[in-house]
């Protein structure tokens, strides 16, 4: 199976009062959503299967991406879930071809980390930064981007 991992975009912080799982993305997130899914098509990374937080911000992320016609489930479990949960969630949806999971850190940061093992480095790995995104197959790294090398606004 091909996994996908993608941690929601960049999201906003100008109502203090909003709920945490209510926020939604900023300009900058919906830019970095749109370029995500961009790169995902352009480097033939496409899902068949999506697995989604509930949280407003990957929800918004999901549609952004613009993969409409890829079943979807959007679940409360995937919202700040460990990097345990995601495992055992991922393990459930063994049947995909090829599996994208949206979710938040830090728990997909830590299993991003995980499944690509010491001998990946790339820095911006180890901070998973809103809108990266990492393509495993076979066990191996097939894809890493972080939305600032795609829209070419920093080294990450």
């Amino acid at each position: 199976m091909k996994l996908i991992l993608l941690r929601h975009a960049k999201s906003s912080w100008t109502d203090p009062l909003q709920s945490d799982h209510e926020r939604p993305l900023n300009a900058r997130g919906v830019t970095s959503a749109a370029a995500i899914g961009d790169w995902l098509r352009a480097k033939g990374h496409l899902p068949t299967q999506i697995l989604c937080s509930s949280a407003a911000r990957t929800r918004e992320t999901c549609d952004l991406i613009r993969f409409e016609s890829v079943p979807t489930e959007f679940s409360d479990a995937l919202y700040l879930a460990s990097e345990g949960v995601l495992s055992r969630i991922i393990e459930q949806a063994h049947d995909a071809e090829c599996l994208m999971v949206i979710g938040h850190n830090p728990g997909l940061g830590a299993l991003a980390l995980q499944l690509a093992g010491p001998t990946f480095q790339d820095d911006a790995l180890y901070a998973f930064p809103t809108g990266a995104c990492l393509v495993m197959e076979d066990g191996a790294v097939t894809g890493f981007t972080v939305p600032r090398r795609l829209l070419g606004t920093s080294k990450l």
